[in-house]
């Protein structure tokens, strides 16, 4: 018996077949390591996905301030990457303090967009990501297009939230360890918006969106980021400022409003040990 082994062992694990079997066996885990349980090309870091409307967007991608598709932005340009906005702002904080960390982050914002709109575009700019952290940021522009109505009914706010259910779910479907992320929306009486009929009536479905985003939140075990209750504050504290100081129109923040923004989502993020 030791000497069938013996001669098995000359045959076939000579020096010249050990290098043949060595070399292949490094291309097989340089394969299997490579390649994560999804099936992507390994990757260092969490990704971590920012979605929603302009708020968001900040022109990343270099798209001229237009609601362009993500498919046609930008995307190697690592000075437009992220646009100027809060999610800009969270990226650099934790790329440039955590860089043994390689996270990597996206911004898949678009202007003007309504969840309808996310709906639409969720396959491709969300779940092709796989994302490990995703933050939604919506509402406010579900309100403007439903005040831009002429005959406009009640606002369907059980369709809106079974819409922003669907989406949710679709993400733990697809990454059941998926970490969510959910802005509550916000408008503030200033600037232009001081001119407009309507402030109360859109700032009272702003809230209720609020109020939604927030039970779900709790339902899917999200982080919720409080901004309209941040932004009430930064008015109310502080009188003496323009009142267009944090939002310049009732919409979008200004680069004070987005520094804040962005040291609340960290806040959370810290708090809740997301990253």
């Amino acid at each position: 018996m030791k000497s069938l082994l013996a001669e098995l062992n000359m045959r076939y694990f000579n020096s010249a077949n050990r290098s043949i079997i060595l070399f292949y066996y490094e291309i097989f885990c340089l394969v299997i390591f490579s390649v994560n349980w999804r099936g992507n090309l390994w990757t260092a870091g969490h990704k971590i996905l920012f979605i929603g409307d302009s708020i968001t967007d900040g022109n990343w991608g270099n798209s001229d301030g237009s609601a362009q598709p993500s498919s046609v932005r930008n995307h190697w340009d690592m000075n437009h990457i992220y646009g100027s906005g809060y999610m800009y702002l969270c990226a650099s904080y934790y790329q440039s303090n955590y860089p043994e960390q390689e996270y990597q982050f996206f911004n898949r914002g678009i202007s003007g967009n309504t969840l309808n709109d996310l709906k639409t575009r969720w396959k491709e700019d969300a779940l092709a990501i796989h994302a490990d952290v995703v933050s939604v940021l919506i509402g406010t522009n579900d309100v403007n297009e439903y005040l831009g109505k002429k005959d406009n009914g009640a606002f369907d706010f059980v369709l809106w939230e079974q819409t922003y259910r669907n989406l949710l779910d679709s993400l733990r479907q697809d990454n059941p360890q998926v970490k969510i992320v959910l802005g509550e929306p916000f408008t503030a009486c200033t600037g232009n918006m001081k001119k407009t009929e309507d402030f109360a009536l859109r700032d009272s479905l702003i809230q209720r969106l609020g109020k939604i985003t927030l039970q779900i939140a709790a339902d899917y075990g999200a982080v919720f980021i409080p901004y309209a209750s941040m932004f009430h504050r930064l008015l109310e504290e502080n009188p003496e400022l323009p009142d267009t100081y944090w939002i310049w129109d009732g919409i979008h923040p200004t680069p004070a409003g987005h520094k804040r923004m962005a040291d609340l989502w960290i806040e959370q993020i810290e708090k809740y040990h997301i990253l």
